[in-house]
């Protein structure tokens, strides 16, 4: 028997990433769980409206998307505590420009490159609808045919009912391998 608990929001977890932008000269961060793929084409990063980074990110139409792992979750977990309003976050990560002009994070596993082409406004977000230019991925978590391999990267994620941080797990199996009869 199932309980209706309400209009709860249970898609959770989702992938950590840390958004940068550039803040004038330098760049900010923010630790982010609300994002999500509308097509092939296209990624979706959503952010309370009065977060800082949202006016960098209106001034440029550029973002990255740095995946978050293991090794960088004490930083990145630190680039969601602190407002880029009080603090300059510049120095919390190492990083280079990306071909389109966003700061990519030098330790990030993996990270998109995008340009904003919408912003959806929801009450109290705004939803950042991107393209994405380019994705950088560190050669250790390709496989042998150049594709990515998350059980080599092992991507942190976001559950947001405890505010918990969760590694990821086994392969289960692939994906429309479960037919009847096999």
């Amino acid at each position: 028997m199932k309980k209706n608990i309400g209009s709860v929001l249970a898609l959770y977890p989702t992938p950590a990433v840390v958004v940068g932008a550039m803040n004038g000269e330098k760049p900010t961060w923010t630790l982010v769980a609300h994002v999500g793929i509308i097509g092939h084409d296209r990624v979706l990063v959503s952010l309370a409206a009065p977060h800082f980074i949202n006016g960098c990110i209106k001034k440029t139409n550029k973002l990255t998307v740095n995946l978050v792992d293991e090794a960088m979750l004490p930083a990145a977990d630190e680039a969601g505590a602190v407002s880029g309003a009080k603090a300059d976050k510049s120095a919390l990560f190492a990083y280079s420009m990306g071909e389109n002009g966003a700061p990519v994070i030098e330790e990030a596993p993996l990270v998109m490159e995008c340009s904003v082409v919408d912003v959806y406004n929801t009450k109290g977000f705004e939803s950042f609808i991107c393209t994405i230019d380019a994705t950088y991925v560190e050669e250790k978590c390709l496989n042998g045919q150049g594709k990515i391999d998350y059980d080599v990267l092992k991507p942190v994620l976001f559950e947001f009912p405890t505010y918990s941080y969760l590694k990821t797990g086994e392969v289960l199996g692939k994906c429309l391998s479960f037919k009847k009869g096999n």
